[in-house]
C-alpha cells in the first residue's frame, strides 16, 4: 500500500470516528444533496434472504460533506425489514471492512425499519466527509424471509452473503457466498453543489462484460473525466438495466421496467439531477426478434416518440435531455436478435438522433464504436466478444467521446 493510500485511509477512518461523536440520529437533511451512486432495481426474482447479512460495495462519484443510503423495496409484493445496517472503509481481504471504524445507519432515528411493498427508505444524513471515487462497503441485516428479492443482477461487482444472523459490524462475514447481483441497494446521495448527471440506459449503460469489481462502465469513466476536469462535483448516476427496453415493461424478469415506467423513479426521484443521457432502444429492436417476444416489436417511429417523452418530461423537470445514438449489434449469437430489418430501424432511429430530434444534446456512440468497413458491426478492438456489447476499450471510448461541456 502506497503512503499516499494509507494517508487517504487514516483521514477517512478518523472522519468515521469523528462521525461517531457528531452525527446525531435523525439528523435533519440539507440543501444540496445529489446522487453520487445507484443502481436501478428490476423485479423481485432473487433468491429469498432471510436471516442474511449482505455487504455489497459502491464507488462514489461525486465526494460530500454528508451522505446518506437509499433502500428500495420499490417492486417487492411483501415487507423488507432492515434489522439493521452500516456504512465502512473496504478491508485488505475481498468482503471485508476496516475494522477499526464503520457507521451504523438509522432511519428517523431507530437502527432498523420495515419498508412496505412498493416504497423505497432513505437513511437519516450521516456527517462523513467521503472523497470523489471513494469505495465504500454496505452491509445491511434481513432477518426476515424477503421472498423473492428485489434484485439489481448485472451489478459487475461482488456482493457477499452470510446466513445466520447479524454480522454487519465484522470485519469478515463468516462463511459468506458470493453473487453480483444488487441487493436492495439503490442509490447513495451526497452533499454538494455540482447537480448529478443519470445515465439512463441498457445493458451497455448497466457496463455488461466490462469486467467484475472494475468500475469500468463507461459512467464511471465519465466521473473520473469530471473529476480530472475539476469545478464543482458532478454526481454520475448509474441507471442502466441489462436487457431494459424503451417502451414495454419486462414483468417477472431481472430486464425490469422500462425506461418510461421508471423514469420518474430512477430519475426525477435523483436528488441534484440536472442532466439525463439515454441510451435506449436497441432492445426494443432486438428483443422483439427473439421467440418468446414478437408480441412486442416496436417500428422506429415508435422508438423516436418514446425518446421525445424522455426529452418532453425531462426538460418539464428542468433537466437537460441528452440522446445517445444505438451502437452496432450485426453477429450478436442471441438467436433472432438482430436482423437486417433491425438494423435499419437502428440507422433511422440514430438518424432521427443526429438530427437533433428535439434532444438538448447529443453523443454519437454509434460513430465511435462502429467497424468503419462495416458500419453494423463494432470495431473487433471494442468488441468484448458477443458483437453487441463493448470491451473495456470501447467503454472508454464512449466515455471519452462524451462533451464534458453538456454539463457545464
Amino acid at each position: 500500500m502506497t503512503g499516499q493510500h494509507k494517508t487517504g485511509r487514516f483521514r477517512l477512518a478518523a472522519a468515521f470516528c469523528l462521525a461517531l461523536l457528531t452525527a446525531p440520529p435523525g439528523a435533519s437533511a440539507q440543501e444540496g444533496w445529489q446522487g453520487s451512486w445507484g443502481a436501478s432495481p428490476a423485479f423481485p426474482v432473487g433468491p429469498d434472504l432471510g436471516n442474511t447479512t449482505i455487504r455489497q460495495f459502491v464507488r462514489l462519484s461525486a465526494g460530500g460533506r454528508q451522505l446518506r443510503i437509499r433502500f428500495s423495496n420499490e417492486t417487492g409484493t411483501r415487507p423488507l425489514v432492515i434489522g439493521a445496517a452500516r456504512i465502512a472503509l473496504p478491508g485488505p481481504a475481498p468482503g471485508s471492512v476496516d475494522p477499526g471504524g464503520g457507521l451504523a445507519l438509522t432511519f428517523g432515528g431507530a437502527t432498523s425499519i420495515t419498508v412496505p411493498p412498493g416504497q423505497p427508505a432513505v437513511s437519516d444524513p450521516v456527517a462523513l466527509q467521503v472523497s470523489a471515487l471513494q469505495t465504500l462497503a454496505v452491509s445491511l441485516y434481513l432477518p426476515q424471509p424477503t421472498g423473492p428479492a428485489v434484485i439489481h443482477k448485472d451489478g459487475e461487482q461482488t456482493a457477499f452473503l452470510s446466513a445466520g444472523g447479524n454480522s454487519t459490524a465484522a470485519a469478515t462475514l463468516p462463511a459468506a457466498t458470493r453473487s453480483t447481483m444488487r441487493f436492495f441497494l439503490s442509490g447513495v446521495e451526497v452533499t454538494a453543489a455540482g447537480g448529478t448527471v443519470v445515465a439512463l440506459g441498457d445493458s451497455i449503460t448497466d457496463g455488461a462484460r466490462s469486467g467484475t469489481d472494475a468500475d469500468r462502465r463507461w459512467p464511471d469513466i465519465l466521473a473520473e473525466r469530471l473529476v480530472q476536469a475539476g469545478g464543482p462535483a458532478i454526481g454520475v448516476v448509474n441507471a442502466g438495466i441489462s436487457g431494459n427496453r424503451l417502451l414495454h415493461d419486462d414483468r417477472g424478469t431481472a430486464y425490469g421496467p422500462s425506461a418510461l415506467s421508471r423514469f420518474d423513479r430512477d430519475v426525477l426521484a435523483v436528488p441534484g439531477v440536472r442532466w439525463v443521457v439515454v441510451l435506449e432502444g436497441i432492445n426494443d429492436i432486438g428483443h422483439s426478434g427473439t421467440s418468446d417476444r414478437t408480441d412486442r416489436a416496436a417500428t422506429a417511429d415508435q422508438i423516436t416518440a418514446g425518446l421525445q417523452q424522455v426529452v418532453a418530461r425531462a426538460r418539464r423537470h428542468g433537466l437537460k435531455a441528452i440522446c445517445a445514438t444505438l451502437t452496432p449489434f450485426e453477429g450478436t449469437g442471441l438467436g433472432g436478435y438482430y436482423t437486417p430489418r433491425g438494423e435499419a430501424k437502428r440507422q433511422a432511429v440514430n438518424a432521427w438522433i443526429r438530427s437533433g430530434g428535439g434532444c438538448d444534446g447529443t453523443v454519437d456512440f454509434d460513430a465511435v464504436l462502429r467497424d468503419p468497413a462495416r458500419p453494423s458491426r463494432l470495431k473487433p478492438e471494442f468488441d468484448s466478444g458477443d458483437h453487441l456489447h463493448p470491451s473495456a476499450a470501447g467503454y472508454r471510448a464512449m466515455a471519452a467521446a462524451v462533451d464534458l461541456g453538456l454539463f457545464r
